[in-house]
């Protein structure tokens, strides 16, 4: 290991140890930008004009069709950019670029709930290349959007607090390199499965963290190590408030059949990527659902996904759940430390969004063995029916289970109550629900009950009590 250590420090050693250039200043090769065990090779970022960073912008006046900035002030004052709104920056990240169909779809959904400067920043000149060198582009990227936004602020006074930095995976790092510059006065940065490879245990001056933004909130859906598992995104803690979804490794609907993948609703290209990469996309798509479900990602504290699914962990604090993705900065103690891991579950195709309910249900009736199911019903809507318990049903017995359902029932009206064993009894036995208590995350209770029983497959309606 030392000799190959040692080849490849030899091998970038041709490399300049700095280049600079105007407007955005000068780039290093020293540590911790390189010569480190996860970043061994030498090597210094391309110049801007090879990276060729673009920002297209959409705004709510023109939301099929982007104007390209240029961080000017008479290109910008010319174009639809309004200093009474918030800016959203969204960056991709390696082999991808700005004009793909992920990033004006963000922008298009934001559209839908606020008026807003989106901007798409293009780098796919710089991202077309070896990841190595890629990950180091992105100190371009993360430079070029720090002095676009120098620009509003000196000739505007626009305030960076108002700007948000969107970044998936290599782009999540250069959105950290723009906050740095700005001293961590940018408003908001939100990494999206922030790429592990050169950048996972390194000093927090090359990834994101923290410090660069005023608040900084990372969801991680590959978070498995890159070797043997071919995790692509970090699975350390890089913000204010770390999401890991179904545990942060394997998506639900990430284990489709290579054809099914490939031959993607979305065409082929799209199903390509998803194929390749389906864990480490997710995180853009569960962000762009999250923007049109306010309260549909709600993220628990907990100590760990198994802790998490064990049951331990419902229902939120007083001060509710944080909400991974667009709605996370409304969290009131969004800041008040780094690195807090959360916890939930989504679905595995769009719309993402789950609602997680707490089902208590005392048993009455016969003694038989057999499954308990629960379906919700109430103001904004009716659940499908959820597994509650399975094994001996005796009477007075209680039992409780949460589940994620894909409907927000809103205040629940009654429930309802099914049980089966598919096993044949010539007494035909009847179970029944006195009592069913549904608690919702937000830690509100819900009371109903009954005195009848039913036979196998027949529902029980159970009201308030």
């Amino acid at each position: 290991m030392q000799l190959i250590w040692t080849f490849l420090t030899l091998l970038g050693a041709v490399a300049g140890k700095e280049v600079c250039f105007p407007r955005l200043g000068c780039f290093t090769d020293d540590s911790p930008w390189a010569g480190i065990v996860e970043r061994p090779l030498k090597i210094l970022p391309w110049a801007p004009k090879d990276v060729n960073t673009r920002f297209l912008m959409y705004t709510n006046e023109n939301q099929n069709n982007f104007q390209e900035l240029i961080a000017d002030p008479e290109t910008i004052a010319a174009s639809n950019f309004r200093t009474d709104r918030k800016t959203r920056f969204i960056t991709h990240g390696f082999v991808d670029k700005g004009e793909e169909s992920w990033l004006a779809n963000m922008c298009k959904n934001l559209f839908k709930v606020e008026s807003v400067n989106c901007i798409c920043v293009d780098w796919k000149k710089g991202a077309l290349t070896g990841y190595t060198q890629a990950s180091q582009n992105i100190r371009i990227v993360g430079a070029e959007m720090a002095y676009f936004v120098e620009v509003l602020q000196s000739a505007f006074g626009y305030s960076p607090s108002d700007v948000h930095i969107i970044g998936h995976s290599l782009g999540a790092h250069a959105s950290g390199e723009a906050g740095r510059r700005f001293n961590g006065t940018i408003g908001r940065i939100t990494g999206l499965d922030p790429a592990e490879p050169c950048f996972e245990g390194t000093p927090e001056l090359v990834r994101l963290d923290p410090s660069d933004a005023m608040f900084v909130d990372v969801i991680h859906t590959d978070a498995a190590p890159v070797v043997p598992n071919m995790g692509l995104g970090m699975s350390q803690t890089a913000g204010h408030l770390d999401f890991y979804p179904n545990g942060g490794k394997e998506m639900p609907g990430c284990q489709k059949n290579a054809l099914s993948q490939i031959v993607d609703i979305d065409g082929i290209w799209e199903g390509t990527r998803d194929f390749v990469a389906c864990n480490h996309l997710r995180s853009y798509k569960y962000y762009s659902d999250s923007i049109l479900n306010p309260n549909g990602f709600a993220g628990f504290a907990c100590a760990s996904y198994n802790v998490f699914v064990a049951n331990k962990c419902f229902p939120c604090p007083k001060e509710g759940c944080p909400q991974m993705g667009h709605y996370a900065d409304r969290f009131p103690g969004k800041t008040n430390e780094v690195g807090r891991q959360l916890y939930l579950n989504t679905g595995d195709v769009s719309n993402f969004a789950r609602w997680r309910y707490k089902v208590t249900v005392t048993l009455s009736g016969k003694k038989v063995r057999g499954h308990v199911l629960v379906s919700l019903f109430g103001n904004k809507g009716n659940s499908k029916q959820y597994e509650i318990f399975k094994g001996s049903l005796e009477p007075t017995y209680t039992h409780s289970n949460e589940f994620d359902s894909d409907v927000d029932v809103g205040d629940l009206q009654m429930v309802k109550f099914v049980w089966y064993n598919n096993i044949i009894n010539p007494t035909l036995p009847r179970v029944g629900a006195s009592k069913i208590v549904v608690e919702r995350n937000d830690g509100k209770v819900f009371n109903f009950c009954s005195q009848e029983t039913v036979r196998e497959d027949v529902l029980l309606t159970l009201t308030p009590c």
